[in-house]
């Protein structure tokens, strides 16, 4: 098969990954393409937990068409598993339908799986290939892949500001900086976050829901950071207190894969200089406070010199309405 045509069909099991995005957590949102050896294509991706995997929707939505998958090649975006969960292996699956070839974007790092989804298929005489379009499935499911390897959620700082950077005005008044439709991206972004975390402080000065209202997609679990007022609107919320590190391996040990932080500027300050930071979604206004007495981004001592300035890699620059969505890594992010 051309390298060129197999990277096609991965990039397909990806979009079928992209639209069950925040549905399948905890488990992997992973995509599957089946190409019959007659030429026929069929798609499938995770159900919400204890439904079908990709792979298993994929062989059935060509059983219901009445396909014959003897001799097909699978296109998946994550190593089928081997063991017996909510529902039956994957890897299993492929081997009773007589499939003769399976690409697979990456090799599952979760301890379950772990190679032997792979061992399994070429056990069975299957040629299997992987890293097609690893880059691509890597960066999708950088929250699974970091929650199986760490223990712990992958952090997304989201942040709106001025374009001079500052995120409230002096008498403490911040809400709109940006527009709507970015207010409806941040709320896509809760919808595919397991958890939202906020400040006790940020709480009682703007008392956000912390809800998808702006979209569609479920509610994450709200975590506070101290005490919420008792009438706050972001009940029913976690509340924790200690030190972030702890109290990321307490939310991954939760199930939380993905972790969106809200701030306020403590909050966000605090992740930030503990290098606790995965992601960062920056929403520029245009707008300009233009003085030096409106909040910035974070609270707390900065860098003290030039030779200390933070500094990692823009990786996407989205036109959002009239503003501006900037996402950027750590430089040791891949």
């Amino acid at each position: 098969m051309a390298p060129d045509r197999d990277h096609g069909r991965m990039l397909r099991a990806v979009a079928a990954a992209a639209a069950v995005r925040g549905t399948t957590s905890p488990n992997p949102w992973v995509g599957c393409l089946i190409v019959t050896a007659a030429g026929e294509e069929f798609e499938g991706a995770t159900h919400p937990p204890g439904g079908p995997h990709a792979e298993a929707a994929a062989l059935a939505a060509a059983a219901a068409a009445g396909a014959d998958v003897v001799g097909a090649t699978v296109y998946v975006t994550l190593e089928p598993c081997s063991h017996h969960g909510r529902t039956p292996p994957c890897a299993d699956a492929l081997v009773a339908a007589g499939v003769a070839r399976v690409v697979v974007g990456l090799a599952d790092p979760d301890p379950q799986v772990a190679g032997r989804g792979l061992a399994r298929l070429r056990d069975a005489g299957i040629e299997v290939e992987v890293g097609v379009a690893e880059d691509v499935v890597s960066e999708q499911l950088a929250a699974y892949l970091t929650h199986r390897r760490t223990g712990r959620p992958y952090v997304v700082l989201k942040l709106a500001a001025s374009l001079d950077g500052r995120t409230a005005a002096p008498d403490g008044t911040s809400q709109w900086i940006t527009g709507e439709a970015a207010r409806a991206d941040a709320h896509r972004l809760r919808a595919e976050s397991d958890a939202v975390l906020v400040g006790a402080g940020t709480v009682r000065a703007d008392d956000p829901a912390l809800t998808v209202r702006h979209g569609e997609g479920r509610d994450p679990l709200r975590v506070v950071l101290g005490k919420a007022p008792a009438e706050a609107k972001v009940h029913p919320a976690l509340e924790l207190t200690g030190e972030l590190g702890p109290i990321l391996d307490d939310l991954g040990a939760r199930g939380v894969l993905q972790l969106l932080v809200e701030g306020g500027a403590t909050v966000a300050g605090a992740f930030h200089r503990a290098g606790l930071v995965d992601a960062y979604v920056v929403y520029l206004a245009p707008a300009l406070f233009g003085g030096d007495d409106a909040s910035g981004l974070f609270s707390g001592a900065g860098a003290a010199t030039m030779a200390d300035v933070w500094r990692g890699r823009i990786t996407r620059v989205t036109p959002v309405g009239d503003d501006i969505r900037v996402d950027l890594r750590p430089a040791r992010s891949t």
